[in-house]
This record gives C-alpha cells, structure tokens and sequence, in this order.
C-alpha cells in the first residue's frame, strides 16, 4: 500500500541523512554513466518538490545511488533497505547450473563439501587457523608445542 510518495521520501533521506540536492546528485552521477541515464539538478528539484515523478530508470538510478528501495522510494510501506543483488558469471554460473541438476541429497552433499573446503587452506586463500584463547596450565607447554 502506498502511504506517501517520492518528493517525502526524498525529503526524509535529505533530513536523515543532512544531504542536499547536489549531494544526491553527485551520488547518481556514477550510475548514470554507467546505465546511460541523464539526470541533472532540475529533475532533483522537481521530484522534490512533487511536480514530477523519476520513471522507472531515474528511480532506479535515485534507488541504487542512496541505496535504498526504489519501492520505499516511490512511498510504498516496504522495508526502506535495498535488496542485494548478485551478478553471476563464469564458474559461479557453472557451479550454479551444476547445482540445480542435482537431485535433494546431491545439493546437500555440495553444500556439505563447500563448507568443508571453505576450512581447508588448500582450497580458501582467506583460510586462518583459529588458536586457542589462553594458554594451557593442565601441562608445560614447550617450544615445540607453541603454534606461534
């Protein structure tokens, strides 16, 4: 359901966050270019203002450039956080495609050697192993015994 529009969520953006128009500007300049949308100060000061709404472009150029729902953004009562979007290319489209041709107990064991790999440091260059959190007083601990 709708309960406002785009001019008060703008307006409510600017005062949370003490932006002005040419902040928000500058924040979808990136995203223009990228997506070959214009949007100059004129189009913020009339969204603002209620006299015109973003189409579907300049919302999502607005949406994604104050990361924020382009729904909240229109005044709709949904969460105001955008949602994460992934785009998947090259081995993770194989690994994807792979994973959906598996039956219930295939995906489940993928998952499970996943997991697995993830604490291996062959497979994860991020791997750190974890060390206890104090020091052993049940024995001596020696040089040879020390990870450190």
């Amino acid at each position: 359901m709708k309960k406002e529009n785009t001019a008060s969520r703008l307006k409510k953006l600017i005062n949370e966050r003490k932006l002005r128009q040419v902040d928000i500007l500058t924040a979808c300049l990136p995203y223009c270019q990228k997506y070959d949308v214009k949007m100059n100060k004129s189009d913020i000061s009339q969204y603002l203002s209620g006299k015109a709404e973003p189409n579907q472009d300049k919302l999502f150029i607005l949406g994604s450039a104050l990361n924020v729902s382009e729904a909240w953004l229109m005044g709709y009562d949904v969460p105001m956080e955008r949602a994460k979007s992934y785009i998947i290319s090259g081995s993770s489209s194989k690994l994807l495609h792979l994973y959906h041709d598996l039956n219930s107990r295939g995906k489940e064991r993928l998952i499970d050697t996943a997991a697995e790999m993830t604490f291996n440091p062959l497979y994860n260059d991020n791997y750190q192993k974890v060390f206890a959190a104090h020091s052993r007083t049940d024995i001596k601990v020696t040089d040879a015994m020390d990870p450190t």
